[in-house]
């Protein structure tokens, strides 16, 4: 049995969701990109590559690993970029986007030489200015305020030299229909540098649910194809969490049980802090397997975990039976945004990382220890 805690990615889950997305690309003509953001466990990039047609970073780094292991189609996209990054990018990736003018122009020389070396497209993120999500600000790009993207009220009457591409993303796990209202409103106010002739992609950003039950994937199919067959441009998608989604799980083992003025505490070898951040920066309550909420079953707890912080809490749960010290539990939906965003706070360990086959047998990925902690400090 593999040792807690431990982040287990379903490969026959990803393959389903990958079946979805695989069927988007050929029937709309969309070229798909894996936001690594949310998931770049790249043991399993080989599987994604056959799927769809690339990745998209938010910064070097990402940009690096794209090129590394997944070896197709490499976009990035950062609201700033440095001069030496910039130099080592134009030669990695495909696309690059640029969240200002200034940015696109101070960075005008590396780029436009690499363009005249290979094929690079440069493009420019736009913001629409309309929201679509009862979220919190932090989650809207089009919140009052963002710094993310260029208002049509800053945009040059021209597209600017040797922009071939425009890029937008609103969205935040939505469906379709705010996609859809996003587009229109897009089109309305930028339809004039679509119809230049300079434009020839489109990036729709990301933050698209296609693979979560309910989505209106014929509706997406049959707008991507509007659009190519409308203004003649490549239409790209940018789903992080439609590739993984119910994907992966944490297992994690009660390792004490504290009685306190409220419910009892489970005491996990596993942290919200350290190894499921946005649980806490959400916030929202991870599914996990058997439980209810307080009061619908038998036996109530309040999850938390081994870490200082007070304020590391899972959140409260419902069993039908009573648990004990050495149980394991284990949490739904955890291969999104729990990687790539751990960290060791307090010397807390890293999970091991593996991969559940399609045909049920299990595999340790990757294993994490003292090293991997000291060597994040100096």
């Amino acid at each position: 049995m593999l040792q807690t805690p431990v982040y287990i990615i379903d490969e026959k889950a990803l393959i389903k969701n990958l079946e979805i997305l695989g069927r988007v690309e050929k029937e709309s003509g969309a070229h798909i990109l894996l936001a690594q953001k949310a998931f770049s466990a790249f043991c399993v990039y080989p599987l994604i590559a056959k799927y769809i047609s690339g990745v998209t970073a938010s910064g070097l780094f990402e940009a690096r690993l794209g090129a590394e292991e997944f070896r197709k189609e490499n976009h990035v996209f950062s609201p700033a970029f440095s001069d030496s990054e910039m130099e080592e990018l134009v030669q990695i990736c495909d696309h690059i986007s640029f969240n200002s003018l200034a940015q696109l122009e101070h960075h005008r020389p590396v780029w436009e030489k690499a363009q005249k070396e290979h094929d690079l497209g440069i493009g420019i993120r736009v913001n629409p200015e309309h929201s679509t999500q009862d979220a919190h600000a932090i989650y809207d790009p089009c919140a009052s305020g963002s710094r993310l993207g260029v208002r049509l009220c800053d945009m040059p009457d021209e597209v600017p030299w040797g922009v071939d591409g425009l890029h937008f993303h609103t969205l935040c796990e939505q469906g379709f229909k705010p996609l859809l209202e996003t587009f229109r409103v897009f089109e309305e106010k930028f339809q004039k540098y679509l119809m230049s002739g300079q434009i020839h992609w489109l990036n729709l950003g990301g933050g698209h649910h296609i693979t979560r039950e309910g989505y209106d994937v014929e509706g997406l199919i049959s707008l991507v194809k509007e659009i190519r067959d409308k203004y003649n441009v490549t239409v790209y998608l940018e789903p992080g969490e439609a590739i993984a989604l119910d994907a992966g799980d944490l297992d994690t083992t009660v390792m004490d049980i504290v009685n306190t003025d409220g419910l009892p505490v489970l005491i996990l070898d596993a942290s919200a802090a350290c190894h499921m951040p946005d649980v806490l920066e959400m916030p929202y309550r991870p599914p996990l397997a058997g439980s209810g909420e307080i009061g619908e079953k038998a036996f109530g707890y309040r999850l938390s975990s081994r870490t200082c912080l007070a304020g590391d809490v899972i959140g409260d749960y419902s069993f039908d039976k009573e648990i004990r010290i050495g149980d394991r539990l284990t949490f739904k939906d955890m291969s999104i945004y729990s990687m790539v965003k751990n960290n060791t706070f307090n010397g807390m360990p890293l999970p091991d990382i593996a991969l559940r086959h399609a045909d049920g047998s299990e595999e340790v990925i990757r294993s994490f220890g003292y090293l991997d902690f000291k060597n994040r400090l100096s």
